[in-house]
């Protein structure tokens, strides 16, 4: 009598192959999720960098164009004029560059200096909701609460002292003030900070200089330089 043959163990193994199709499908879903939750998902999950404004950070830190600066703190604040106030580096060369400009005939007035982060959020969203801006209009004239040069304490607005209706005024490119700035405030560690067609998208601020003249500063500003390149 011919003895019948012993069933291999073929669901074994077909047990073994289903179970490994199994973890690896779970692998590859598990993978996935995490490329979502790094790329598309994350900006959904993650909420707006700043309370009231309904954007969300570029891949390179910005916001609305501009990049997130810290708020100097009070000890290395000084004040070089009746409410203003710059980091201590930036108002000593601020001062000599003054001094420089005055013996050439010319009057550099500060405007604007060291802005804390709260009065920042109150120029941002007050004055949009004044003029009836959108966020993307306003954040090209004003930088939001936290991303603003201002609040580092190297940052400063200028004027011509002959000129004060050019003041905060693309025209103020047409001054005395801003060719001897354009000629001497490399000398002085000052930079044009939103020059025409600027990568940030913000509007032309002939104005606006910001001070690169320690390591510290050349740091927080790097990202926007980086980009200028």
């Amino acid at each position: 009598m011919a003895r019948r043959m012993q069933p291999a163990p073929p669901r074994r193994a077909s047990l073994r192959r289903r179970l490994s199709w199994l973890l690896l499908a779970c692998g590859l879903f598990s993978g996935s999720a995490v490329l979502l939750a790094r790329g598309p998902l994350r900006s959904v999950l993650t909420p707006p960098p700043v309370a009231g404004l309904n954007a969300r950070l570029s891949r390179d830190g910005r916001l609305l164009g501009h990049f997130p600066y810290p708020e100097a703190s009070a000890a290395n604040l000084v004040t070089f004029a009746p409410g203003q106030q710059l980091h201590r580096d930036a108002a000593e060369a601020l001062g000599a560059m003054q001094r420089a400009a005055a013996l050439d005939g010319v009057g550099l007035v500060v405007l604007s200096a060291f802005r804390s982060i709260a009065l920042q959020n109150r120029i941002f969203f007050d004055v949009k909701a004044e003029r009836n801006q959108t966020s993307l209009t306003r954040a090209r004239v004003s930088a939001p609460p936290g991303f603003s040069e201002h609040s580092t304490g190297y940052a400063v607005d200028l004027g011509d002292a002959s000129a004060p209706a050019t003041n905060l005024s693309p025209s103020f490119d047409q001054t005395a003030a801003f060719r001897w700035l354009a000629a001497n405030a490399a000398r002085f560690h000052f930079q044009l900070s939103f020059p025409e067609g600027n990568p940030q998208g913000v509007s032309y601020e002939p104005w606006h200089w910001r001070y690169e003249g320690t390591t510290e500063a050349l740091r927080l500003f790097e990202p926007a330089q980086r980009l200028a390149r």
